[in-house]
């Protein structure tokens, strides 16, 4: 009954979408990848709102629900058919009634399962199309025969670019730079390599009071050079979202530096990679909003890049919270153990949470970890009641694992200030408490 119930409501909802579409004829980003969707949204909204009025899909919504939702400017109805047939009602209004719509919608393209691009083409032409990363073995990969077969699914988007509009492409990943050649539309690269038309350079983390405090980067592009500092963050993967939306703006003609200027008051959407005080005077990096092997690698490699000094107490500690990646498929154990190997190259201890995370803890103890230093968990309430024992003044802690495994609940045992969970973390509203 539920499936149909959602079949009737997106149907509805998506015809809705392309009638708004069609009256108010906004202009469209469409963002898709397998890592850096969001945040690429986040900050290449933050560039555009300079300028215009522009609304960004909500939440990370999947693409069949979630690009009707932000084309019709409503929130998820979750479980309440009331809410559902009221944001139905506020599309039919939208359509009958003279509105104030915005000039450009920020949206994320993202695929579940075969034939969810065709969807998204069906429904909407853009403007600008942005390729974030494509890696080996990305998110949903159970759900797909190779990951080959998810790049191809992805690159769909490319039916719903105009011929007027251009290609924003991650240049240092080689499957994105490869789609240049063949797309035969315009195209701005952008990257950490010097073939890219919008570079990054001298890439470091800012300290204060001997705590990270977020990444300092520089921005080429046009032949100037930008610094940006983004408090509060780590990981190389922000410095591409940066790029991407500096690559937008360029391509649209906007005044680079009062974007750059904008950057300033950007927030990392809860749940990927913040940096949050917790008990004890040490800090958490909150990445607990989902995972898969390339995320968790690039967390573990900002995770290694942090100095920390050790304290009187014993603590100054580095200490992996790390729990099941989902959707892997047939890559599910190997990837979790690679990730255990690479872990325990630099932590001091390591925190597993779930069944597939098991396979985390036994690649670093095949790769020389110290058995006891490492402790297992079935769910993240037991980890986070252990932990907040556990932690010592100075300590460091990176949380990260899919979102099925609720890993905020651990963040939130530890948070110098509980009480503000619901400002700083994933999934506190109450659809999700009640889970």
């Amino acid at each position: 009954m539920r499936k149909i119930f959602k079949k009737i409501i997106v149907f509805i909802l998506s015809i809705e979408a392309k009638i708004v579409l069609r009256k108010y004829k906004p202009k469209i980003v469409a963002i898709t990848g397998s890592v850096g969707k969001t945040s690429a949204k986040e900050t290449i909204f933050a560039a555009l709102d300079t300028s215009f009025y522009v609304r960004k899909s909500r939440k990370s919504y999947n693409s069949e629900i979630g690009i009707p939702l932000a084309v019709l400017g409503v929130e998820t109805g979750w479980g309440s058919p009331w809410k559902w047939f009221k944001n139905i009602i506020e599309g039919a209004l939208l359509i009958i009634l003279p509105n104030i719509y915005p000039k450009w919608l920020v949206l994320e393209a993202g695929v579940d399962h075969p034939k969810d691009m065709d969807f998204i083409a069906g429904l909407i032409k853009t403007d600008l199309v942005v390729f974030s990363r494509f890696p080996d073995v990305p998110v949903h990969a159970e759900f797909f025969n190779s990951p080959e077969e998810i790049f191809r699914e992805k690159i769909k988007l490319l039916k719903t670019l105009k011929n007027s509009g251009a290609l924003i492409l991650n240049y240092d990943d080689k499957k994105i730079r490869s789609i240049k050649d063949g797309s035969g539309k315009h195209a701005l690269t952008y990257g950490f390599d010097e073939g890219a038309n919008i570079r990054a350079s001298n890439l470091e983390v800012s300290y204060k009071e001997s705590k990270p405090a977020g990444i300092n980067f520089k921005v080429n592009v046009g032949g100037g050079s930008f610094p940006v500092f983004l408090e509060g963050v780590l990981g190389e993967q922000f410095a591409y979202s940066i790029l991407s939306a500096v690559a937008v703006s360029h391509a649209l003609n906007l005044n680079i530096i009062k974007v750059i200027e904008a950057f300033q008051n950007f927030k990392s959407p809860a749940g990927r990679m913040r940096i949050l005080d917790a008990i004890f005077d040490s800090t958490v990096i909150d990445d607990s909003y989902n995972s898969s092997p390339v995320a968790l690698e690039k967390a573990l490699e900002a995770f290694r890049s942090i100095e920390i000094k050790k304290t009187e107490e014993g603590g100054g500690r580095k200490i992996a919270v790390l729990g099941d990646m989902m959707e892997l498929g047939r890559f599910e154990k190997n990837e979790h153990r690679v990730s255990g190997e690479i872990v325990g190259e630099f932590t001091d201890f390591l925190l597993t949470v779930g069944r597939r995370a098991k396979f985390i803890a036994e690649g670093a103890r095949n790769s020389g970890f110290p058995k006891e230093k490492i402790y297992e968990f079935e769910d993240s309430d037991s980890a986070g009641e252990f932990l907040k024992n556990f932690i010592r003044k100075g300590d460091l802690i990176l949380i990260k694992g899919s979102q099925s495994l609720r890993l905020e609940k651990v963040t939130k045992k530890i948070l110098a200030r509980p009480e503000e969970a619901k400002l700083l973390l994933v999934r506190q509203e109450k659809e999700w408490q009640n889970r």
